[in-house]
């Protein structure tokens, strides 16, 4: 028989790297190694009564079969709701695409969008799956740095001097995994003006951590900034991080209705249809009690000033304060150049992360993952017991380095 060979779209992408720091703390746990897992991203909590309640229903009452490509009519009204109760802006059923996850929502808009040879220019750090979604899509990813000057975020100089005739999109993400950094409306404002500069660019947004947000009132989107932009914009979002519903695996995206005509054809082609129960869960999230996400923001409140303060308390490592997300960035050049007690030197944020793994039997990921290096990122979606033994640990092996 001829050996595989596996679709070019396949060879020029690579593996998630936090989807493989997750089976790497799995593969140490089964060997019996206590693991202070710090990498995981997604709530510690579980789906509220309510939800699984709705869900429950929807299967007693039969609403098991397919529904049509962009959902239940009562998944859709509650989700063109909510959007227009967060942006002020009204969408219609023709602007409103729902997909298995908001990863799915983005992979198919790209899928459904560019051509080889565009360009889609993403902001440093970034979600480690954006540019490997645009090579699987034949697109160019054009990486921007960002760095700690800017507080991780895009400036209007670096979106300007990125833009070429080929950009086709622009990908932004706030509450930004992995740093927590937000947009305020002004600085919004100064992105959109450069982007009304180049009316063939488009902008995803993804906002899946839009509820999980600590300063006051609610974040701002790109779309209520820049109402001009609105036909350019495609907001994502989904139930995941907001309400806990992570493997219920429900996202969705309003945007120009061409945009979404073309992304609905390719899912009706892929998976017909989200799930039918896990639409019903995600019209009760939307739709009903709230009070869970502001008692779980609380308690993501406190997890990051506890793992915050640990942080840059420890000689070498510094951690700006997230804004939003359950994500801390940590600065760790003060550790590369170092030698570990068994002799190795630390070159990367790479070998620092395995030290910490080594040594100190602490998970997380490294910035270089990211597309910013020296940091590595930690998720305090974890109990304050977790966070605390993870820093004491990591204080511990950044002590021990000569």
């Amino acid at each position: 028989m001829p050996e595989y060979q596996p679709a070019s779209r396949v060879t020029r992408i690579k593996e998630s790297a936090s989807v493989q720091a997750a089976a790497r703390v799995r593969e140490l746990k089964a060997e019996g190694r206590q693991i202070v897992d710090l990498t995981v991203g997604e709530p510690d909590f579980d789906t509220p009564e309510h939800i699984k309640q709705a869900a429950i229903e929807a299967i007693e009452a039969g609403e098991t079969k397919y529904t049509s490509v962009t959902g239940t009519p009562k998944l859709q009204a509650a989700i063109l709701s909510y959007v227009e109760s967060r942006t002020g802006l009204r969408y219609t059923p023709k602007e409103l695409t729902i997909g298995g996850g908001a990863k799915q929502v983005i992979y198919t808009a790209l899928m459904a969008s560019l051509n080889e040879g565009d360009e889609v220019i993403i902001p440093a750090p970034y979600w480690v799956s954006y540019p490997d979604m645009v090579l699987a899509n034949d697109g160019t990813p054009v990486i921007v740095p960002c760095g700690e000057e800017s507080g991780f975020k895009l400036t209007p100089e670096a979106l300007r001097a990125a833009i070429t005739p080929a950009t086709r999109w622009l990908i932004l993400n706030a509450p930004s995994n992995p740093t927590g950094a937000v947009y305020s409306r002004a600085e919004l404002e100064e992105l959109g003006a450069v982007l009304l500069e180049h009316p063939n660019v488009y902008t995803l947004t993804d906002e899946i951590y839009d509820e999980i947000y600590f300063g006051e009132g609610r974040i701002t989107s790109l779309a209520t900034a820049v109402p001009a932009l609105r036909d350019r914009i495609l907001i994502v979002n989904g139930v995941s991080k907001a309400y806990a519903m992570t493997g219920w695996r429900l996202g969705y995206a309003v945007g120009p209705a061409a945009v979404v005509a073309s992304i609905n054809k390719l899912q009706s082609q892929i998976s017909s249809c989200p799930s039918s129960v896990s639409q019903a869960a995600a019209a009760a999230a939307l739709s009903g009690d709230q009070s869970f996400i502001t008692e779980s923001v609380e308690v993501y409140r406190s997890r990051r000033d506890a793992a915050v303060a640990g942080l840059n308390a420890i000689d070498g490592l510094s951690c700006r304060t997230p804004e939003g997300a359950f994500y801390a960035y940590v600065n760790c050049s003060g550790a590369i150049g170092k030698t570990t007690p068994s002799g190795s030197k630390i070159q990367s944020d790479q070998d620092f992360v395995l030290y910490l793994l080594d040594a100190a039997s602490v998970a997380v990921i490294p910035g270089s993952a990211y597309g910013l290096a020296p940091y590595f990122r930690i998720s305090f979606a974890t109990s304050l017991e977790t966070i605390n033994a993870g820093v004491e640990a990591i204080d511990k092996a950044v002590r021990a380095l000569s």
